[in-house]
């Protein structure tokens, strides 16, 4: 039988799709207690970021959809803005998700203690690095399709940095290298798990806004209560998606070794007394 991890988070073994999705889930069931409330804090501060934007473009809430065309290209900026800051907060919950999911590969639970630790975490790398990442995708949201083409080929900068080790300069390169390898499998992973979570994000958020509305809990009809409900379900939601988009990515991106660099294999013949460092870190 394959090796794993003793809450089979991570099987030391190339995984199918579904076995990915169900491993990013796993993932964040286990880190819950940092993931979710660090997804959250980022979340909040998304939505406080958007809601100038949304506001000078005269978007209502909850579905920010323009009323014609006048607006449509404060909405099309908006729009790539989000996208930006997606990206951006998903690469930033990488750097635990990634160290957590190698920890996992190795048969070892990081607790919350060993994710906050300072020491060889390289926050401040991944930082620096989220925001030409979100730059990018931003970039991309502005020319259209290519959006796509930006998400999914950064998606491995944090477990670029913090399981492979390599310097900060290298990982871009390297997450993109890494992306198109075996016919772009990890970056159409990363895509459908991204489109699969949107359609997510929106259902429940929109259910969730509407449902309220439908109880009368609360007045929608006042513009500012409307605005500060809309702010509270969508940060609501992109607290799960955004973690879970991190689990996924650093899940993809060991698969992704494991596939195309022999991992599976190093580990197994590597001697047990190396630390976990040495282990996953990629050869130069």
């Amino acid at each position: 039988m394959p090796e794993v991890g003793p809450t089979a988070v991570l099987p030391r073994r190339p995984l199918t799709v579904g076995e990915l999705l169900d491993s990013a889930v796993l993932l964040l069931r286990a880190q819950s207690r940092l993931l979710l409330p660090l997804g959250a804090f980022l979340a909040v501060g998304e939505q406080l970021l958007l809601l100038p934007l949304r506001l000078a473009a005269d978007l209502r809430p909850p579905a920010y959809l323009p009323g014609g065309w006048d607006p449509f290209a404060a909405y099309w900026l908006l729009l790539a803005v989000g996208a930006g800051t997606e990206a951006a907060i998903v690469t930033l919950l990488g750097n635990p998700a990634a160290r957590a999911a190698g920890a996992a590969l190795l048969g070892r639970h990081a607790g919350v203690r060993d994710l906050l630790r300072v020491r060889g975490a390289r926050w401040g790398t991944t930082l620096l690095l989220a925001l030409p990442v979100g730059a990018l995708v931003m970039l991309g949201g502005l020319l259209g399709p290519l959006w796509f083409l930006a998400w999914t080929m950064v998606g491995s900068v944090a477990a670029v940095l913090v399981v492979d080790r390599l310097a900060a300069r290298l990982a871009l390169p390297r997450a993109i290298r890494l992306a198109a390898r075996d016919g772009g499998r990890a970056a159409w992973v990363r895509l459908l798990g991204y489109l699969g979570w949107w359609i997510l994000r929106v259902g429940l958020a929109l259910g969730g806004y509407f449902g309220v509305a439908a109880l009368d809990l609360v007045d929608l009809h006042d513009p500012a209560t409307a605005t500060v409900a809309a702010v509270v379900v969508w940060a609501a939601v992109n607290s799960v998606a955004y973690p879970v988009l991190a689990c996924l990515d650093a899940v993809v991106h060991l698969d992704n070794r494991m596939r195309t660099e022999g991992l599976d294999i190093r580990l197994s013949r590597s001697p047990g007394h190396l630390a976990e460092p040495v282990l996953l870190a990629a050869d130069r």
